[in-house]
């Protein structure tokens, strides 16, 4: 009962009323349990511990004298058991009813946060009843998703409720033997070792009439109902934390249907004002269309008269021109009479300069075969010195295949099946004992001859370097790599004999 009422104690909205009862009650028990210690087994403790003193003092005194001690202390334990006896009687008829008040207790809770959570789960939230929304079937479609949502809800807890009936039924104790079966499993705390055996012995102590069997059931079916009752609860959680989000969305929902039906009255009324503001406007183009035409018409006027002068104008104009053309057109044939004499003496100092440039082309012409004619020989001389080099390198290979041949003549396979060859001893072996001990054949020729960079000098060079840190970081075949590899400079620049001069002049 009393794991029942903590954990309807931890529980989210249920009974406010009954649980600040209990919350008080709970106080006032502690407050009445102090008063008991201080008012009854202090006294208890301190009368034993006066009888032992007594006990302990007075026996070196008179027998008579004892005898009168003994017979008042035994009076005087009487009358406090007489007291004491009275005391528990009237402390478990408290018991008794303070049980049967939280049996009643619980069962309100019960009823009350059953009927609490039908009433939460079936009728709508304020905030959505409250809001105003102009769109109708918006709200009731919110409506209509917040009941489907409810109506899950509501089903799966009548499947706990009803779980909940179906364990509490199959429990193999009565109610008050669950009460003892609970305090029992209290008094052991849960990371206590080998918890279980523990309390298991001791309820086979407090039940002898039940077998073992039967504890392990009901254990089974506790430990069923406690998960079921978590399940409900973690149900209830969840319930309420999707009630809050979904207010939550729904008021933002129909939040914005607000703001959107304010922006479509608004957008309404600026069309209407639009509207307005134009037909003003076109009333004032017909009156400006109406004062432009007067105005052309009017410039058409003055335009007609300032032609009549500009005619006249012109025709005394075209007067003076003609005697100024005449005038002119004299001066024109001066002008072009000089012209002509300087084109002809332009023309006849060009001709002189063309001359002179055919003539030192040819010149240059002449030097320029002799040039061709001398690369042409370089290039047919350094044919013959690669060919010649080509000869000799075909040569060496010759050569060198010929003392490679030899060298395979010497080490060739020659050896004929012998078995005392087989088990008499090797060169090797004669050498290590210093027996048969030749010089060694050196060859006075290497096999190949290199003429190249030895690994030092190859590493060396910074354009490897760079190359193999882009490589290593993958951008050897990007752009800046492109850019950037042309621009190094080797180590050693190269010397000014291999440079090439062909194309230069």
């Amino acid at each position: 009962m009393e794991s029942e009422i903590k954990s309807f104690l931890t529980e989210e909205n249920i009974g406010n009323e009954y649980l600040s009862d209990l919350i008080n009650f709970e106080q006032e028990l502690s407050e009445q349990w102090c008063t008991y210690l201080e008012n009854v087994i202090n006294p208890i403790q301190q009368l034993r511990a006066d009888l032992k003193y007594r006990q302990h003092h007075l026996s070196q005194h008179s027998h008579s004298h004892t005898e009168f001690n003994s017979v008042k202390v035994l009076e005087e334990v009487d009358f406090v058991k007489k007291q004491l006896k009275a005391v528990f009687e009237r402390l478990s008829l408290e018991q008794q009813k303070l049980e049967n008040t939280l049996s009643d207790w619980s069962m309100k809770i019960l009823d009350h946060s059953s009927e609490e959570r039908n009433n939460l789960l079936s009728k709508l939230p304020m905030e959505l009843e409250t809001l105003e929304c102009p769109y109708s079937d918006l709200k009731a479609s919110i409506f209509n998703e917040f009941c489907d949502l409810t109506e899950k809800y509501q089903k799966k807890l009548q499947d706990f409720d009803l779980q909940l009936e179906d364990i509490y039924r199959n429990f193999q104790l009565s109610e008050e033997d669950h009460w003892v079966y609970q305090a029992v499993l209290d008094q052991y705390p849960g990371d206590l070792c080998g918890r279980r055996t523990l309390y298991m012995d001791m309820l086979q102590r407090y039940f002898p009439h039940k077998s073992r069997h039967d504890l392990v059931e009901h254990e089974k079916y506790c430990d069923q109902y406690r998960f079921t009752r978590e399940q409900r609860r973690i149900l209830i959680s969840n319930w309420n934390k999707n009630r809050r989000d979904f207010i939550q969305k729904a008021v933002l929902t129909l939040t914005e249907a607000c703001a959107t039906h304010e922006m479509e009255n608004i957008l309404a009324k600026d069309r209407k004002r639009q509207q307005e503001l134009c037909a003003d406007l076109k009333a004032k183009v017909l009156q400006w269309r109406a004062h432009q035409e007067e105005v052309a018409r009017l410039e058409m006027e003055i335009s007609a008269r300032r032609r009549e002068k500009e005619e006249e104008k012109e025709k005394l104009w075209k007067k003076k021109e003609s005697l100024q053309r005449e005038e002119k057109k004299k001066k024109i044939r001066k002008y072009w009479a000089k012209k002509e004499q300087k084109w002809q003496e332009m023309e006849m100092r060009d001709l002189q300069r063309l001359e002179a440039l055919k003539k030192l082309m040819a010149e240059q012409l002449v030097k320029d075969r002799g040039r061709v004619k001398y690369r042409q020989d370089l290039l047919e001389k350094r044919l013959m010195e690669k060919e010649k080099v080509a000869l000799q390198e075909a040569h060496e290979e010759e050569e060198k295949e010929r003392r490679l041949e030899a060298l395979r003549k010497q080490v060739a396979i020659v050896a004929q099946f012998d078995p005392v060859r087989m088990m008499s001893d090797t060169m090797a072996s004669k050498a290590r004992m210093g027996i048969g001990i030749e010089e060694e054949f050196v060859l006075q020729k290497p096999l190949f001859t290199l003429n190249t960079y030895n690994e030092q000098q190859i590493i060396s060079d910074p354009r490897l370097r760079f190359e193999l840190a882009l490589r290593e970081a993958g951008l050897h075949k990007s752009f800046y790599a492109k850019e950037m590899l042309p621009k190094i400079s080797p180590q050693k620049p190269p010397r000014k004999d291999m440079e090439s001069t062909v194309f230069k002049s």
